[in-house]
């Protein structure tokens, strides 16, 4: 069950908006392999400006439709991570139209017991989740 969090400069329109969503799950679920009803999205939206991502020395240039896309997780492999940027990359530039210059991907990587879903629980923790 990943947590994603986007950020975006404001100025999508509610239907790019969940375009976006949606996409961003489909790869999820098909990197990650969890079910589709594990789904946690976060967006903020910024103020033009308030975002500033450079291209690390690598020779690009983005525009202002950049968005970052970071998964708080339980342990991933190197080849699921290595999926997801690459089905995210190809699927936002597909469906989107997002260049793939414009896309930013981390994923944090936490334990069982770093998660509660509710009610104060440690779910994975007490084994109501597997």
């Amino acid at each position: 069950m990943p947590l994603v969090r986007i950020d975006m400069i404001e100025g999508r329109s509610d239907e790019q908006l969940q375009l976006l969503l949606d996409t961003i799950q489909g790869c999820v679920v098909e990197a990650f392999g969890v079910p589709e009803t594990d789904r946690y999205q976060i967006v903020h939206e910024h103020k033009p400006g308030r975002m500033v991502f450079l291209d690390t020395g690598l020779g690009f240039t983005r525009s202002d439709e950049v968005i970052s896309v970071q998964f708080f997780t339980s342990p991933r492999t190197h080849v699921e991570k290595i999926k997801i940027y690459r089905l995210l990359s190809e699927r936002l530039e597909h469906t989107c139209g997002l260049d793939p210059n414009d896309l930013l991907i981390s994923v944090f990587t936490n334990r069982e017991e770093d998660w509660s879903f509710a009610k104060g629980e440690a779910q994975y923790v007490t084994g109501r989740l597997p």
